[in-house]
């Protein structure tokens, strides 16, 4: 949760408040992660949307902080349109990309590049939970 909230801190000193009729952040502030929507996932995960809108700088971003449980089986490979970068809090993630896998643990900060066909698995011994922060792209308000 510290790392969360280490990110929407700085998110929220370039951004705003955002509404469904105005989706540009333009006022710094907090953005509390008990008013963040919930989303179910058939594999027990849940996903927690907490931030987006536009950037005043044109961008558009959206922060979401994601949980998949111990032996979960994970999305399937896929490819973004659009940045992320995925800082895990607690737990390991394998992370599949260009045909190599690395491992990332509490503090590690991973980059997925537009384009890059990934995927992120579960391997520890249990819950992983991780925030995306996504930048551009596809990204919808």
């Amino acid at each position: 949760m510290k790392l969360i909230a280490a990110a929407l801190v700085a998110l929220a000193a370039v951004t705003g408040t955002m509404r469904a009729e105005d989706p540009m952040l333009s006022q710094s502030k907090v953005f509390a992660f008990a008013d963040a929507s919930v989303r179910k996932m058939a594999n027990g995960g849940e996903s927690h949307d907490i931030v987006q809108g536009t950037l005043k700088t044109g961008e558009a971003v959206r922060v979401h902080e994601s949980m998949q449980p111990e032996g979960a089986t994970p999305n399937p490979a896929h490819a973004i349109d659009h940045s992320e970068f995925i800082i895990v809090q607690e737990g390991t993630l394998e992370y599949s990309h260009d045909g190599k896998t690395e491992r990332a643990g509490p503090g590690s900060v991973i980059y997925v590049a537009l384009g890059t066909m990934h995927s992120v698995k579960n391997v520890g011994k249990s819950a992983v939970k991780y925030a995306v922060i996504s930048i551009g792209g596809d990204i919808k308000q």
